[in-house]
């Protein structure tokens, strides 16, 4: 848990979070707060923070037990669902407002009169175009079925021959 923990920071992604996620997925049943406190060894308000953050990622899900009044969760077993969950999270959170104040730039800056005014400017629309341009390539990628997604991936290297790209 401590190096998934780790990984999550080098994404941009709080330490706690990213271990409450470790744990859960590899859990082999659902686990409730208190659990995932004593396991972790964690404040109880900073499991319950992180499995919201997780729940909002939709990474995990709440499991009701029979019987037990405490909310347990489970987290998502499917790598590749996971992979897409978090392509389309990063999107929205990421790519989503960098590309509005891209946009917001770029209308700014359609007044460019100096030479060094200009040059800002293309730099600021080529960034935009760029981001316009994988902005759907990421909305495709998440809209494909988990099955797709692998056969894609056996196409590494093949793509550039295709295209007859080297490096």
């Amino acid at each position: 848990m401590v190096h998934w923990g780790e990984l999550g920071t080098r994404w941009g992604i709080n330490r706690t979070v990213a271990q409450v996620h470790a744990l859960l997925f590899v859990s082999q049943r659902p686990l409730d707060v208190q659990a995932i406190t004593d396991a972790l060894g964690v404040a109880r308000s900073n499991a319950s923070t992180s499995v919201r953050e997780l729940l909002a990622w939709g990474l995990v899900r709440p499991v009701h037990i029979l019987g037990d009044r405490r909310e347990h969760y489970e987290a998502i077993g499917d790598v590749w669902q996971i992979l897409t969950i978090i392509a389309e999270q990063r999107k929205r959170r990421e790519i989503d407002p960098t590309l509005a104040i891209l946009r917001e730039c770029e209308a700014e800056m359609r007044s460019a009169s100096t030479p060094n005014e200009r040059f800002v400017a293309n730099r600021v629309r080529a960034m935009l175009e760029l981001f316009e341009t994988l902005s759907p390539l990421v909305d495709e990628f998440a809209a494909l079925p988990a099955a797709t997604i692998r056969a894609l991936s056996g196409l590494r290297g093949k793509v550039r021959n295709v295209f007859k790209v080297r490096r």
